[in-house]
């Protein structure tokens, strides 16, 4: 057995009295690929970015190399050859790629950048590693996957022996993926330690030496790759079974009112799409990446200009995003860092946003009132292992997704349009969500459903329209939905190597 590269002892962190880490100790052994897998909120993540020198320990000791070392920065964690790659890549567009690679350690002269002396040293990196990217394109212009192979060759210009992996596929399509993979085992071959944190199951089990599996800040246990499977990855993160991947499908009423009507919406993007959501039922949105589901959410939303009618319970929406809610429908966004969440502000905060009216009196804000009205929400909505007033950004990906569901049930919606609603989001996070869809279509709310994931949307929707280059293509009943079907559909006249949605 090698000699264990990064190795914690009785690690704990805590943030707002709960614990992140709760005494965890693991090792990692040099060259291989180590994979740290659990839900949203069990730690993995709090694992990897103390290992980075992002955060720093309450108690418990990390050693590198057998030696003890405390480390109070990225910077610092680089001089012991640890580097972590984020979801956010930390990209300069406006620098070439030899730049961004070799940022920080740039060949100087009296002060001066070497100009030659950084181009030479990033082909020779470059090369070895087997990247065939121009090092003279602008950074800004570059595929997600291409931004990620800049990064991983910047880790190695700083001589990082260990390279910590947050997510890295959770952006990338198929082909991007397996070209990620490709490179992932190309270092682990040429002696570069990989702690992969992901939520892809099948990901993890294809490239892991070793997982470790956590749970609730806790450890469970540490095991190669080999001895698991898909199955039991879900039941040690989950401590139980996951008997069904979705909620039993219930039956739409026949005379079920219509709830959403949309007729001839134009927008960019959106080319003369009509459309109905009928009380109770759950209508999914399939298509490639591009076709226009997002936009035709977003226009039937009111949160682009459209042309067209758009009718909830037969009056027009009107009036933007302020006039739908007013009317009865909401809308959680594609992706809730950019569009939903107040990061810096507290999870009630988050949650009442929509609502601060019912938590008011004469311009007043009423906490008490706040707090009962959010608490009841986020507890329905399963936001569960933090405290409600600590900042929307400490918590979990899928703790956060539930934190926007809060906030629009709040709003007491008759209609809601939810744009990739499990984004992000680990199987047993997914499932609470999947039943909370479905119990909100069981009371009688209409769901316009957007997905990326064709699983999802088989599993969830009594109906699916499928739209290519901005129009309703295909529209599939429950007994004719299917993956070729909608495949079929969404495909065409379109390239088959695409990424699907």
């Amino acid at each position: 057995m090698k000699a264990s590269y990064i190795e914690l002892r009785r690690a704990c962190k805590r943030f707002a009295g709960v614990r992140a880490l709760d005494d965890v100790s693991l090792a990692v052994e040099p060259g291989t690929v180590h994979a740290l897998v659990g839900e949203n909120g069990a730690g993995k993540s709090t694992l990897a970015r103390v290992i980075a020198g992002a955060l720093a320990l309450d108690s418990g000791e990390l050693l590198v190399d057998g030696s003890a070392v405390t480390l109070r920065s990225p910077r610092g964690a680089l001089r012991h050859g640890i580097a972590l790659i984020s979801q956010e890549l930390s990209i300069v567009p406006e620098l070439t790629v030899a730049q961004n690679v070799m940022l920080g350690s740039e060949p100087r002269r009296a002060g001066v950048v070497r100009r030659r002396g950084l181009q030479r040293r990033y082909r020779e990196l470059a090369e070895r590693y087997g990247v065939a990217l121009d090092g003279r394109a602008l950074a800004g212009g570059l595929r997600i996957s291409d931004m990620q192979q800049v990064e991983i060759l910047r880790a190695l210009a700083r001589d990082a022996r260990l390279i910590i992996m947050d997510e890295p596929t959770a952006a990338l399509s198929a082909p991007e993926t397996q070209r990620l993979h490709g490179a992932i085992r190309e270092l682990a071959g040429r002696g570069v330690t990989i702690i992969l944190v992901s939520h892809f199951l099948d990901e993890v089990l294809a490239l892991a030496d070793t997982v470790t599996v956590l749970r609730d800040g806790r450890l469970v246990h540490t095991k190669p790759a080999a001895e698991h499977t898909r199955d039991s990855l879900i039941e040690a993160m989950l401590g139980r079974t996951l008997d069904a991947s979705f909620p039993p499908r219930h039956a739409v009423a026949a005379d079920a009112p219509v709830v959403l009507r949309a007729e001839r919406v134009r927008a960019p993007g959106v080319e003369d799409v009509s459309l109905t959501v009928r009380a109770g039922e759950i209508v999914g949105i399939a298509g490639l990446v591009g076709s226009g589901r997002t936009e035709l959410a977003r226009a039937v939303f009111g949160a682009d200009r459209h042309r067209g009618r758009v009718e909830l319970h037969g009056r027009a929406l009107k009036g933007g995003p302020r006039g739908s809610l007013r009317a009865g429908a909401a809308m959680l966004p594609e992706s809730r860092k950019d569009a939903g969440l107040l990061l810096s502000s507290s999870v009630t905060a988050n949650a009442s946003l929509a609502t601060l009216h019912d938590c008011s009196r004469f311009g007043v804000l009423r906490r008490r009132r706040e707090n009962e009205r959010t608490r009841e929400a986020l507890e329905r909505c399963a936001v569960r292992g933090c405290s409600f007033r600590a900042p929307v950004s400490s918590l979990s990906g899928g703790n956060q997704q539930k934190v926007l569901f809060a906030r629009m049930l709040l709003c007491n919606p008759k209609l809601l349009i939810v744009d990739e609603p499990t984004r992000g989001v680990d199987v047993g996070a997914k499932r609470a969500i999947y039943d909370l869809l479905s119990a909100l279509a069981q009371e009688g709310m209409g769901i316009l459903l957007i997905s990326s994931e064709l699983e999802e949307v088989l599993g969830l929707a009594h109906r699916v329209l499928v739209m290519r280059h901005g129009q309703v293509v295909s529209e599939l009943e429950e007994e004719t939905m299917s993956e070729n079907a909608i495949l079929t559909a969404a495909f065409a006249d379109t390239d088959r190597s695409e990424r699907t949605a």
